[in-house]
């Protein structure tokens, strides 16, 4: 039965055990679902031939057998099968292949295999995200099947496009735009006509990245203002299609806007009865998109490659792991680091009854029903903040999502910046660049950029006239040349990521001296930016810092 047909039925309880029951589950009874989906994953993948390249003729019988027998994983280990796309090799042979970057300016692409199991999950987890974004409480929740959904997603083959695909098998939900107008459009396109839907039809349901969500309810500022650029209408455009109802009712919401002087916002049009956001630093958009609409953002987590994990509840205080997605592993920080620092070391890890509150972990993941990911390394950060939770009521860890892995900038959701990447825009740039580090700060509206701190080659900035600007200005046109993610943050998002500081001669080498160590170029820590910058008697914190 599909999940509208159980909504007809009015058939709440069982509606909400069967896809949020998870919440109910305490540590034990959840363990026992991912022994018992990773020991079936275990023998698909060991008897296929990805699992025997792998392997290296080791056949683990138990969970603890395959954790030490099998190394950590990271895409290199996938890329000759799965960039060919050899579902022949896999455990279970592919219905939908997905698409994201992988390293900009090394590796444009990396490709992630779905089965129908992994399908199927994904659709009963993603109708779990869509029940617990309405709830205003446990067992409670607000769908229906004349809902109408804002569209701010990416198309297949990226994973956001799944959300349309996986819904419609199940309930009849419509996007503002049509997903099938909205992949034809450019954005600013798709964002007019979604919001002039809108107007006629309600908006129910928002879903996106959290950066592209705050955007597109920023852009709604100017909506009547007459300027085409931020997808507003034209003097050309005809009023005339809105009902007087709703012309009276935008009248009313620009009237109370003047009299209390502030701009338009969706909220004034708008009763979003869900609110689902996903990608990385949405801690920075939150209270944003929260102003606007009226309503905090549920926080969600899904990859390419570990498909739909977590999500947030009613309370918005922690994200929980759907137990049937993947087999978790944690590393603890300290672990992380010292496996970031020499390649050769094989970190600890522990599982979702061993993490401890207060600890942050890089996450490990072996994709179950299929998968073919195992023991991989996903590259994010997430803070364990409890083991239980009285307001929510659950007996299960619950987690924060921090940032990517140190040696990765990411910006907004959207960049995979490396050592690598940085490296070569130097490199082709041409510009005199002695040393440089890179880090990922936020500016006084809470908004990520990458501070680059650069040491020119001596006397440089005198022969050339080399400026801030000018380097900056050079710099941005390498990073858009090697990264088409990094030029989309300029083109959908109209954000410039980049800041340099410029600093003296001899700046790394009297640090190095001084500390007898090398500086990291990606992420150094907070107070190795704020010793390297004391050698030029700049303050850090006015300079701006990096959380992670």
């Amino acid at each position: 039965m599909k999940f509208e047909e159980k909504l007809k039925k009015k058939q709440h309880d069982m509606i909400w055990q069967e896809y949020c029951g998870f919440l109910d589950l305490d540590i034990d009874s959840y363990m026992n679902i991912q022994y018992r989906l990773m020991s079936e994953q275990i023998s698909l993948w060991s008897e296929c031939e990805l699992g025997k390249k792998i392997l290296k003729g080791k056949k683990p019988k138990t969970v603890e057998e395959f954790r030490h027998m099998v190394p950590l994983t990271t895409y290199e280990n996938y890329a000759d099968v799965l960039l060919q796309k050899k579902g022949e090799m896999l455990p279970d042979l592919p219905i939908i292949w997905i698409q994201t970057t992988w390293e900009g300016g090394k590796h444009p692409i990396k490709v992630a295999p779905y089965t129908k199991s992994m399908m199927d999950t994904y659709r009963n987890n993603t109708i779990a995200c869509l029940m617990l974004a309405t709830s205003p409480k446990k067992g409670s929740f607000n769908v229906r099947a004349t809902d109408k959904m804002l569209y701010g997603l990416a198309p297949l083959p990226y994973a956001t496009g799944l959300l349309p695909l996986v819904l419609n098998e199940e309930i009849g939900i419509e996007y503002l735009p049509t997903v099938k107008e909205a992949i034809k459009m450019s954005f600013s396109e798709r964002n007019k006509l979604g919001f002039k839907m809108g107007l006629k039809k309600g908006i129910d349901l928002f879903f996106g990245l959290g950066s592209v969500t705050c955007f597109i309810s920023l852009s709604f500022s100017s909506f009547g203002k007459g300027s085409s650029k931020s997808g507003g209408n034209t003097k050309k455009d005809s009023w005339l299609s809105y009902s007087p109802k709703i012309l009276l009712k935008f009248a009313i919401a620009k009237y109370r806007c003047k009299k209390e002087n502030r701009e338009l916002k969706p909220k004034d049009l708008f009763k979003l009865k869900g609110f689902m956001c996903a990608g990385t630093d949405n801690n920075c958009y939150k209270d944003t998109l929260e102003d606007l609409w009226g309503i905090r953002p549920m926080e969600i987590f899904a990859g390419t490659e570990p498909t739909l994990i977590g999500t947030e509840t009613w309370t918005r205080n922690g994200m929980y792991f759907f137990p049937d997605s993947c087999f978790y592993e944690f590393i603890p920080e300290a672990e992380m680091y010292k496996s970031l620092n020499d390649s050769t070391y094989q970190p600890n890890t522990y599982l979702m009854n061993e993490v401890v509150p207060g600890e942050k972990y890089e996450l490990v993941i072996s994709v179950l029903k299929g998968g073919s990911f195992v023991r991989y390394r996903v590259g994010d950060v997430y803070l364990c903040i409890g083991l239980e939770n009285s307001e929510d009521q659950t007996k299960i860890p619950r987690f924060k999502y921090i940032d990517r892995i140190p040696t990765i900038i990411d910006i907004a959701g959207f960049t995979r910046i490396t050592e690598h990447s940085i490296q070569e825009v130097v490199d082709l740039s041409g510009l005199p660049i002695e040393n440089w580090i890179a880090v990922k700060e936020f500016n006084k509206q809470n908004r990520p950029f990458m501070h680059m701190y650069v040491e020119m080659k001596s006397d440089s900035l005198i022969n050339t006239g080399m400026s801030k600007d000018i380097l900056k200005e050079h710099l941005s046109i390498y990073f858009k040349y090697i990264d088409q993610d990094y030029k989309d943050l300029k083109r959908i998002l109209g954000m410039d990521p980049l800041d340099i500081t410029i600093l003296k001669c001899g700046t790394f080498s009297g640090y190095e001296k001084q500390k007898n160590k090398k500086l990291s170029h990606i992420n150094p820590t907070n107070f190795e930016v704020m010793e390297l910058l004391r050698f030029e008697n700049i303050d850090y914190k006015l300079v701006g810092g990096r959380c992670l």
